[in-house]
């Protein structure tokens, strides 16, 4: 995916280039929102922890996408956490900068607002997904919003990226739930399993 915002175009109004780990915490739940986050590379898990310890993991922002900008345009704490789930370089622009930066350019501010309404419909399918009852189908739309979601058509043709342990904190569900849905499905042949990996 092209960045939201152009790469230079950020350098130039002040943004830094920062490295990541995996698992470093880029932001947390109640930090207050400082930065405009946008990836250059890599893969970052939006979540929340639940006092029993379980993830339950919104969205999974990669190259070109940027972090909960929505955060920067009201007065509040960030509601999630942002964790780096592979090696990353993500821009970072302060939020007073990236505020004068969007508001001097209508058509930065239209591109910024049209990403942000498409994963804001992204969402609303995603949790329509997940509050269905039976286990399997709950799996199975999750993985075809993602296929669909990357521009993935033809069967086997989306290698799903995540573990079963994601999946589950995808879908809300428990990952043996995930283990045996997955396995039916390769039954059905809904999905080929290769090396481990769940091609849908």
């Amino acid at each position: 995916m092209p960045m939201i915002i152009d790469e230079e175009f950020l350098l130039s109004a002040g943004a830094e280039l920062m490295n990541y780990a995996v698992n470093d915490v880029i932001f947390k739940e109640g930090d207050i929102p400082k930065y405009y986050f946008q990836i250059k590379t890599g893969t970052v898990k939006i979540n929340n922890y639940h006092e029993d310890g379980r993830e339950i993991i919104h969205s999974v922002p990669f190259d070109g996408h940027c972090l909960v900008e929505s955060a920067l345009f009201i007065d509040k704490t960030y509601p999630v956490n942002a964790v780096a789930m592979t090696g990353c370089e993500i821009l970072r622009l302060d939020k007073n900068k990236f505020l004068a930066l969007i508001g001097s350019s209508p058509d930065l501010m239209s591109k910024l607002y049209s990403y942000t309404a498409e994963r804001m419909y992204y969402r609303h399918v995603m949790l329509n997904n997940i509050s269905a009852h039976d286990p399997g189908t709950k799996v199975k739309r999750v993985m075809e919003s993602l296929k669909s979601y990357n521009q993935y058509t033809s069967k086997y043709s989306y290698q799903f990226p995540f573990t079963r342990q994601q999946l589950a904190s995808l879908t809300g569900l428990c990952v043996e739930t995930v283990i045996r849905v997955v396995k039916k499905m390769e039954k059905e042949k809904t999905v080929r399993i290769q090396n481990g990996k769940i091609f849908y």
